[in-house]
């Protein structure tokens, strides 16, 4: 496959976690929230919902939902929580629900976004919605799905060994046929 012809931000993006002490602008996260308003929804319905935490206390409390595997997320210049709640989005009768997919599809257009802006960014499981939810008042009927760290790449002293390591290693996929399959499903796919 000729990576050369996807978009360089595609190519570039990855989880890293080595950022440094530099604050972010305001204009540049905007313009990260702005790219993930615009991103694709089912009907339209634009159900993902975001929580940008970027100074003072609401940055020490969106670091307290952070699990302890993520220690270095507390180095990033400021953290967004993306939430949803079913209600919001497409329920077709067969029972699919669209909105964690739609939110989903808003913060890979916020991770590309930051790329081009010169920025790293590492989205993130592990984290406790309770904490999240306590700490922001947030209402029991919105799901966080993920929370993503944003910062300028950085050195990372304050890494572990293993996570020193992964900053240096190459970027890993699949081989393509292991994952796209043209015109028939292939049953033993790993």
């Amino acid at each position: 496959m000729d990576s050369e012809r996807i978009l360089p931000e595609i190519v570039e993006r990855r989880a890293f976690r080595a950022f440094s002490a530099k604050k972010v602008d305001w204009e540049i996260a905007e313009r990260i929230m702005e790219a993930a308003r615009r991103a694709p929804s089912c009907a339209n319905k634009q159900p993902a919902r975001f929580l940008v935490c970027m100074e003072g206390d609401a940055l020490i409390s969106g670091r307290k939902a952070l699990s302890g595997g993520n220690y270095w997320a507390k180095e990033a210049a400021f953290l967004v929580f993306a939430l949803t709640k079913n209600e919001l989005d497409c329920q077709l009768p067969d029972g699919r629900e669209y909105a964690q997919f739609d939110t989903g599809l808003a913060v890979e257009n916020m991770l590309l976004q930051a790329v081009h802006e010169g920025l790293i960014c590492h989205p993130m499981a592990g984290f406790s919605p309770e904490i999240l939810k306590k700490e922001f008042s947030i209402p029991d009927e919105y799901d966080p799905i993920a929370a993503v760290a944003f910062g300028y790449p950085g050195v990372g002293d304050y890494l572990n060994d293993k996570h020193r390591e992964l900053e240096q290693a190459p970027q890993v996929r699949k081989p393509f046929e292991e994952t796209i399959f043209l015109n028939k499903w292939v049953e033993n796919a790993k």
